[in-house]
């Protein structure tokens, strides 16, 4: 496997080990469910965005269904937060951060194998931002709530930032670990920052 190949597998190994702990730990806050339920929606949440992806580029069956690390670490992540989870005395501050470095990793991933795969500047940035919300979606959907990428101050906009220096990096040749950490680095300090102090996206008026 090439250099760029290895970054890719190893950032969305993280990505979806993340949004695992993430998507599990949500789950245990929302509503009481058992280990089944837990690990389902660890593993929905970690796997979701990045089917979605495979499936818009055509990369059938997707790599969570051709490479088996990608379900091993989707369960470990989320085991790991049934497990441990209920030692937490606050969820809150644990789920946001996970969720931040999910929220990059996924987002640099998503767009770069878009444009590897041969789509223009402004699809692969728009699939950078699918990928890194895409479990998260899907994860609401099952918990019976409006998904937190259409309520959340700041959500989708941190990942189209990751996808959109990714894809510049791309363009001007370089693209590599320092410009994927940065790329990644950007979207989770944008997510924390913008959580931290409770900005919003712009909401129509009402009244």
């Amino acid at each position: 496997m090439s250099g760029p190949g290895v970054l890719l597998l190893v950032l969305d190994l993280l990505g979806t080990f993340a949004f695992a702990l993430n998507g599990a730990l949500t789950a245990m806050r929302a509503v009481r469910l058992d280990v089944i339920g837990v690990v389902t929606l660890g593993i929905l949440t970690a796997v979701g965005g990045g089917v979605i992806r495979d499936l818009v580029i055509g990369a059938v069956p997707p790599a969570t269904f051709r490479d088996w690390r990608y379900l091993v670490v989707a369960l470990a992540g989320s085991l790991l937060a049934f497990l441990v989870g209920h030692r937490l005395d606050r969820l809150n501050r644990p789920i946001q951060a996970l969720d931040a470095v999910g929220l990059g990793l996924f987002a640099v991933t998503g767009a770069a194998k878009a444009m590897a795969a041969g789509l223009g500047p402004v699809p692969a940035v728009l699939l950078g931002g699918v990928t890194a919300v895409g479990g998260g979606v899907l994860r609401d959907v099952m918990l019976q709530r409006v998904p937190s990428v259409l309520t959340s101050g700041l959500y989708a906009t941190p990942a189209l930032l990751g996808a959109l220096l990714t894809v510049a990096a791309i363009l001007l040749g370089w693209y590599g670990p320092v410009a994927a950490v940065v790329a990644a680095g950007s979207c989770i300090a944008l997510r924390v920052v913008g959580a931290l102090l409770k900005w919003q996206a712009p909401r129509p008026r009402t009244g």
